[in-house]
């Protein structure tokens, strides 16, 4: 691998230099072969050798240089103040095969001086859900953190009950969060320049053009962040504990907790069984992407040359950007091109979903077995399904509402064929459901993994159906089931 190990070369004060603390008999769980061979991880013998023992934190390859971030944050809109990593570290940087830095992050391995009450591990469950699901919103096109590889172990963890230790290395483009700008403005303001000049070379390079290089900055990470979750609604995915610290200044996707991808289609549905409020409800995700952003950004009023005035002006386009890529996207599910007639079918589709309580991966691709009859076997079963789940008055709106789509996709100046490619590239098949993610873990506690391994190779190709799906992989719970809580607890 081509190492880049550059955050070690900040002030101290921003990290703590430590060596993992290793799990007893690690044994494999499963390894990512696509990410260790973009990582060039497949290129070092000695590392696909001991790639087990480098996880279970027994092995610490030369070149690695461990280590744990202080960063603080807003949870649940409160200040937290001082957290950081606290059950993992950042063990390398290494740039991959399109010369993007990747962050090696092992997670689980031990306490650091920012473990506060916690134990420094993880426990099988919540590795297995991160694994899953990474890679499901890599795979989907959603800009997300994505991990080489689990190992579980015979180390013990206390949760609500006693169980097995794991450890998972995640890959992301960067690990620095909004909230470590929220610590160095409470605890140490004199590193804001040089930390700011640190993201903005390493990360963004190309503001250095622009006449004001942090403004540019700071406006792209506010209008990047406003498409990432413009993705997460159009997918169906609600994150679950959106807290600064949770945020990346990349805009990738990253801390998987008490997540979950949209069943049956209730905006205002909580996934995270500790949200009282519903602070990080589905619906509210957009909201909370600008509160945060909202609160990060008058911290780089201490630099020179940055006002307040700037600072509105930076995250001015937050909404916009966000209504814009939402939209496109949502017309792009039902074949549509951008525009008002399409909108207006498109949040009529969404009030039918919601008001029938229709399953919304489902419901999108069943539209394939309506502009295509006769063509997508599976996507008419769908679709009757779907049907046969409606009222009487139900069946009326949905036959008015079909006839007025199936007629706008007509007057399309498009063959039909490239209507079909764009909704099977927007529509998926498969999402992380968590029965699906239930089955695996429950499999893989008793020690085996041949159910993570067939749900990996599912998620790899969710656009298309696959032969090694099962009825139960896209079957939503009942109506008015009670949606399966998550918890923080991991």
């Amino acid at each position: 691998m081509r190492y880049q190990n550059t955050y070690i070369n900040l002030d101290t004060r921003l990290y703590h230099e430590q060596p993992p603390t290793p799990l007893d008999n690690p044994r494999a769980g499963h390894f990512n072969m696509k990410v260790a061979q973009q990582l060039g991880w497949t290129d070092d013998e000695n590392l696909m050798t001991n790639w087990v023992e480098i996880l279970g934190g027994q092995y610490v390859p030369a070149d690695f240089k461990p280590l744990a971030m202080v960063y603080a944050g807003h949870q649940f809109g409160q200040w937290a103040g001082q957290l950081g990593d606290g059950r993992g570290l950042l063990m390398a940087q290494v740039l991959d095969n399109n010369n993007q830095l990747q962050d090696l992050h092992l997670k689980g391995i031990g306490l650091t001086p920012y473990s506060r009450m916690g134990d420094g591990r993880a426990v099988l469950r919540s590795t297995i859900r991160e694994y899953l699901c990474g890679h499901a919103l890599t795979q989907l096109g959603v800009p997300s953190s994505n991990a080489l590889g689990f190992v579980v172990s015979d180390t013990r963890v206390r949760r609500e009950r006693m169980e097995a230790g794991a450890a998972l290395m995640r890959v992301a483009d960067s690990h620095i969060r909004l909230g470590h700008i929220e610590w160095i403005a409470s605890f140490a303001p004199d590193l804001l320049t040089e930390f700011t000049d640190y993201m903005i070379d390493t990360y963004y390079p190309e503001c250095r053009d622009s006449d004001a290089p942090i403004l540019t900055f700071l406006t792209t990470v506010v209008e990047r962040t406003a498409r990432m979750i413009a993705d997460w609604q159009l997918i169906g995915f609600a994150h679950g504990v959106m807290n600064t610290d949770n945020l990346s200044i990349t805009c990738s996707t990253l801390d998987f907790g008490p997540f979950g991808f949209m069943e049956r289609f209730n905006p205002a549905w909580i996934n995270n069984h500790s949200d009282y409020t519903g602070r990080y409800a589905y619906q509210n995700q957009p909201a909370i992407g600008h509160w945060n952003l909202n609160a990060w950004l008058p911290h780089f009023m201490r630099l020179e040359g940055v006002t307040r005035e700037a600072l509105a002006d930076c995250l001015a386009p937050y909404e916009a950007t966000f209504m814009q890529h939402y939209q496109q996207g949502l017309c792009r599910k039902l074949g549509l091109p951008h525009a008002k007639e399409s909108l207006t079918l498109a949040f009529e589709w969404l009030t039918l979903l919601e008001d029938n309580l229709l399953d919304y991966t489902n419901s999108f691709r069943a539209l394939l077995g309506l502009v295509a009859p006769n063509e997508h076997h599976y996507e008419e079963q769908l679709l009757s399904t779907m049907t046969n789940e409606l009222s009487d008055d139900a069946k009326q709106i949905w036959q008015d509402w079909s006839t007025r789509y199936v007629a706008q996709i007509k007057q399309l100046p498009l063959a039909l064929e490239q209507v079909i490619d764009d909704m099977q590239h927007n529509n998926p098949v498969y999402v992380l459901r968590n029965s699906m993610a239930q089955r695996a873990i429950t499999a893989a506690e008793q020690g085996q993994f041949e159910e993570v391994s067939r749900v990996f190779d599912l998620l790899a190709n969710p656009y298309q159906v696959q032969a090694i799906a099962t009825l139960l992989d896209t079957m939503p719970p009942t109506p008015h089931a009670p949606q399966m809580p998550i918890s923080c607890s991991s």
